[in-house]
């Protein structure tokens, strides 16, 4: 622990230095980008208002679509667009020019571009950069690798999260406290481990990064997992080489969603993350399947550690009745004898008929949570025909699936004594292989039905292409699911290899969730991000707080969730605080991008600002909103006739990243 205390201590030194050092060359080289209230409230209205306006073609018929994109362009391309052999390989690209293409695949496969990505994929070929991210383990990430150990709790078991970060509550009784004083006593250990981050803050004189370095300091104690898991998600999002890797781990886990803030489940999360998504996330489906159902995670969060036969715990009960009966039964009709006399008279007589009971704990039975949500959420579908019947011989397929000591050492282990006898029948297939294999079986029937063919490739279809996807896909990506017994790396190299991804109607249909936003914002700016917290406060300020969506459907990525306007003016918020080099943890230069003449002419940093982050694709209206605030004194930092000194670059970038053309991909 000393050891990685240490390693941390010199990362950061390092790290704040070198920042400390960019943040003065920026501000010797730019006006303030701080903008009065006023300006901020009347820009932010404005541009809410166009991405109002912009935003229902997502729900809209394909024509308007169609019409409404083409129109983002300079100029509406061809119906048929030829592409260099060389570029494409057999990717069925005929609709959209390379330029499109490669962003295409960039916003579908990946959190977006950075700087340079366009031109390295144009030169390397478009079908080799798909084949590269369809094979990760292939692709170095050592950078990232790196970047990660400034979190070490990503390496440690659920057993070690619970000693490193123990309950309020978990030593009260061996020491004799009362709650009251165990909590006094958790709090006090709090503010100490608190004063001591503190006390290991270099301050560096950048304002982003002293003010992130204190926000982390005073995140200890069990919020310290997710805190870790969060910033560790972002980082992956926004500098992994393995884009697409990260973009399925956070589909599936989605997919298979667990709430951070059920009960022990904080620390079981990061092994959940770790050794039961991530390896699995190209592999085959009912691997994934089996390995979540088993989770901790999982059997904590859809209370199936609980469940157990009825007709098995009555025999439990009976058992435990009978050798009671059998130890008390040279005491009938009087209590315990005194110790040492045994087997001495009762020493007193039958309670008193008043006497009050010890409260009864509530009778354990079956649970049916796990077993609805398996079918409903995880394969088959609400659709699929399944009764409540099904649903509760899942369940009993399902009992005695348990954790061994969940609060010291979580780990699934097969409970026999509390799983249901006998036969079992789900959705017309009879179960009757006793113990554990009759969860094993029934799950392995579940990955193998056809609608669960159909429900997965629905759901990829949905994340990747489109809102409303087209049937002929689903079902080409349903029949490669099962012709491959459910190989996630099949399926979706089927629907990448299919016109209908590479359609018009399908380029820019997407409205990025608040979590695709920031690491797309992050990336395009390039931005350095030396404590990603604040980041992740973001993603949860604009509706999608990392690891805590409660219930087990997941976030929607569909657009009707996330366009409003409460919504639309955060997001341009967030885009003006980035832009404008005032997100904590993170550093952004602008001037490299812009160029020496967007420092001074407001006309050309919007052009190149269109250039770098739109492609040059954007619809003439979003183009006189924004050019309508170029003379604004909050963009020429100038009054009246008084000559441009320095332009506002961060609050010109952030309009453009507030745009419905950014917000799209």
């Amino acid at each position: 622990m000393e050891a990685s205390n240490a390693i941390r201590i010199s990362q950061r030194i390092v790290r704040s230095e070198a920042a400390a050092v960019h943040k003065k060359r920026i501000l010797q080289n730019s006006g303030s980008t701080r903008l009065d209230a006023p300006g901020a409230a009347l820009l932010a209205g404005l541009l809410a208002l166009g991405l109002t306006m912009a935003v229902p073609h997502a729900s809209a018929s394909n024509d308007a679509r169609s019409n409404d994109q083409s129109s983002m362009s300079p100029s509406k391309a061809p119906d048929h667009v030829a592409l260099d052999k060389k570029f494409k390989g057999k990717l069925p690209i005929t609709e959209l020019t390379e330029d499109e293409a490669i962003l295409h695949a960039m916003n579908r496969l990946a959190y977006g571009p950075r700087p340079g990505d366009v031109d390295q994929v144009r030169h390397m070929g478009l079908e080799k950069w798909i084949e590269q991210q369809l094979h990760p383990e292939s692709i170095n990430d050592a950078d990232l690798n790196l970047r990660l150990q400034r979190y070490p709790s990503l390496e440690m078991s659920s057993k070690r999260l619970l000693e490193e970060f123990p309950h309020p509550d978990q030593n009260a009784k061996q020491q004799g406290l009362t709650k009251e004083q165990a909590k006094d006593q958790y709090e006090q250990q709090l503010r100490a481990k608190q004063q001591e981050a503190e006390s290991q803050i270099i301050v560096t004189g950048n304002d982003n990064l002293d003010k992130a370095q204190q926000q982390l300091a005073k995140l200890q104690g069990p919020n310290r997992i997710i805190a870790e898991l969060s910033m560790a998600k972002v980082d992956r999002a926004v500098y992994s080489n393995r884009q697409l890797q990260a973009v399925m781990e956070d589909f599936w886990f989605n997919h298979f969603n667990v709430f951070a803030n059920k009960g022990d489940d904080k620390w079981f999360l990061t092994a959940y993350e770790r050794d039961t998504i991530r390896p699995r996330a190209m592999g085959k489906f009912q691997d994934l399947l089996l390995a979540t159902a088993q989770s901790p995670a999982m059997l904590y969060y859809l209370d199936n550690f609980l469940s157990a036969d009825p007709a098995a715990v009555a025999r439990i009960e009976a058992q435990k009745n009978l050798r009671r009966a059998r130890y008390q039964g040279a005491f009938a009709g009087g209590s315990m004898p005194t110790p040492g006399t045994f087997p001495g008279p009762a020493t007193s007589g039958p309670p008193a008929a008043n006497s009050v009971a010890t409260p009864k704990k509530p009778d354990r039975g079956l649970n049916e949570n796990y077993g609805r949500e398996v079918m409903e959420l995880h394969t088959v579908g609400v659709d699929a025909g399944y009764t409540q019947q099904d649903v509760i011989q899942m369940a009993e397929c399902l009992t005695g699936w348990s954790i061994h000591e969940p609060r010291k050492d979580p780990e699934f282990f097969f409970d026999e004594k509390v799983h249901g006898e006998g036969r079992k029948v789900v959705m017309g297939r009879a179960f009757n292989y006793g113990g554990e294999k009759d969860g094993e079986e029934a799950l392995k029937m579940l990955a193998s039905q056809p609608a669960t063919a159909h429900f997965i490739s629905l759901e990829l279809a949905h994340h990747f292409v489109s809102d409303n996807p087209p049937a002929s896909l689903i079902d080409r990506m349903a029949k490669m699911f099962t012709t491959s017994n459910g190989d996630i790396r099949v399926v979706l190299k089927t629907m990448i290899y299919s016109p209908e991804f590479w359609s018009k109607d399908a380029y820019r249909s997407k409205v990025k969730t608040p979590f695709e936003l920031v690491v797309s914002t992050s990336r395009a700016l390039n931005a350095e991000s030396t404590i990603s917290l604040p980041l992740s406060q973001w993603v949860a300020r604009m509706g999608e707080p990392l690891y805590l969506c409660q219930p087990p459907t997941g976030y929607s990525d569909k657009a009707e969730t996330w366009v409003n306007t409460g919504a639309l003016l955060n997001r341009l918020n967030f885009a003006l605080a980035f832009a404008g080099d005032k997100m904590s943890g993170a550093t952004v230069d602008l001037n490299t991008m812009l160029g020496e003449e967007g420092s001074k002419d407001p006309g050309a940093a919007l052009a190149r600002s269109i250039q770098i982050f739109l492609d040059g694709q954007i619809s003439q209206s979003t183009q006189e909103t924004l050019e309508a605030r170029l003379k604004d004194p909050q963009i020429l930092q100038a009054r009246l006739d008084d000559p441009v000194k320095q332009v506002n670059e961060g609050l010109i970038v952030g309009l453009v990243l507030g745009t419905p053309e950014f917000q799209r991909r």
